[in-house]
C-alpha cells in the first residue's frame, strides 16, 4: 500500500502563494498518474491538477494559470505550486497515486486563504 504524505498547507493572504509538498513511500516513477484534489466545506472533492507518468498535466479551470504540478523523481514527491490564490482556494488539499494496485490518498493538508 502506497503512503502519501502532504505537507506545506497554511494560513496565506490573497493574493499570496504557498508551495504543497506530496512524499509517496515508494518510487512515483512506477505511478501511471498522480494529482491534487481538494475539498472546501460544505462541497464535494474536485479535481485541481493531475501528471500522469508520460507528462500530460490537466488542470481545473479554476486554477489554470496560476496553480502548477510538478514532480521530482528521485525525491519522491509531486508538488503543487499555488499562486495568486484567493478566498475560494480555501480547502483541505489531498494528493492521490494511481498505480495497478489501485488509488491511493493521502491525509490531507489545509490551505486557508484570508485576509
Amino acid at each position: 500500500q502506497v503512503q502519501l504524505v502532504e505537507s506545506g498547507g497554511g494560513l496565506v493572504q490573497p493574493g499570496g502563494s504557498l508551495r504543497l509538498s506530496c512524499a509517496a513511500s515508494g518510487s512515483i516513477f512506477s505511478f501511471s498518474a498522480m494529482g491534487w484534489d481538494r475539498q472546501a466545506p460544505g462541497k464535494q472533492r474536485e479535481m485541481v491538477a493531475t501528471l500522469s507518468s508520460g507528462g500530460l498535466i490537466k488542470y481545473a479551470d479554476s486554477v489554470q494559470g496560476r496553480f502548477i504540478i510538478s514532480r521530482d523523481i528521485t525525491k519522491n514527491t509531486l508538488y503543487l505550486q499555488m499562486n495568486s490564490l484567493k478566498p475560494e482556494d480555501t480547502a483541505v488539499y489531498y494528493c492521490s497515486s494511481e498505480s495497478n494496485a489501485g488509488i491511493s490518498w493521502g491525509q490531507g493538508t489545509q490551505v486557508t486563504v484570508s485576509s
